[in-house]
């Protein structure tokens, strides 16, 4: 089997580079220069891997791997340079598997992706969770049936809102994982974040009232300080 791996970096240099690494160790390379153009080669190929710098022109790295995050399970590793010590750790909350520093070692990348390929491997020939074959997502007591748009809390129907069930169905396909407002709501609209925090803010609110025990001391969707929030069971 031939791993294909996407290799994205708005520097030309360092995509040739790691290109050059990959294709010695066997792999078939896929090579993009911003989130737009990865984006693009994840739509029309079956990428097991993505190596992805942070700042890029036109579609940063951030911004491309929410919604990578939402759309697919392939392992990414970022890329950072020293002063991106807090993007490093944000692109870590928000789905990244691993992180490699710039200026990297060539055999420490290598070794990275080899890891992070082996687990993958290992993972998709085990595990093929029901929710996500079946549309259905399921976390404690909240149930989320995406093929009849329908939420229950303890087995009892509730009622969403549009953009509440799609800030739930986004949450609960990446339980565990920490989104901040503004990725949150470019999901959720589409669009670049406009007031994304009061929005979402008011959103979580809402859903808190209608999915928690005591909304105050919320159980399920919970906020993390400085960072976003997250649903967990």
């Amino acid at each position: 089997m031939t791993y294909k791996i996407l290799a994205c970096d708005d520097e030309k240099d360092i995509v040739r580079a790691i290109e050059i690494f990959l294709t010695a160790e066997g792999y078939e390379v896929y090579t993009a220069n911003d989130g737009i153009e990865a984006l693009e080669v994840l739509k029309n190929n079956e990428i097991d891997l993505v190596i992805l710098d942070l700042m890029m022109p036109r579609m940063d790295g951030i911004t491309a791997l929410v919604k990578i995050r939402a759309n697919y399970t392939v392992p990414v590793i970022i890329l950072s340079a020293k002063s991106e010590f807090e993007d490093k750790v944000l692109g870590l909350n928000i789905g990244a598997d691993d992180y490699v520093t710039k200026p990297f070692n060539s055999i420490e990348l290598m070794a990275r992706v080899k890891s992070l390929l082996r687990r993958s491997h290992v993972l998709n020939k085990t595990q093929k969770p029901k929710e996500e074959v079946h549309g259905i997502y399921e976390l404690g007591r909240l149930k989320v049936d995406d093929i009849k748009k329908e939420v229950f809390v303890e087995g009892e129907s509730i009622s969403l809102t549009p953009f509440e069930y799609k800030i739930l169905l986004f949450l609960i396909k990446n339980a565990g994982r920490v989104y901040s407002s503004n990725a949150i709501y470019e999901h959720v609209w589409d669009e670049a974040p406009i007031n994304a925090k009061k929005i979402i803010s008011v959103h979580i609110c809402h859903l808190r009232n209608k999915i928690e025990i005591d909304p105050r001391n919320p159980e399920l969707l919970k906020s993390i300080y400085g960072m976003g929030y997250k649903l967990e069971g």
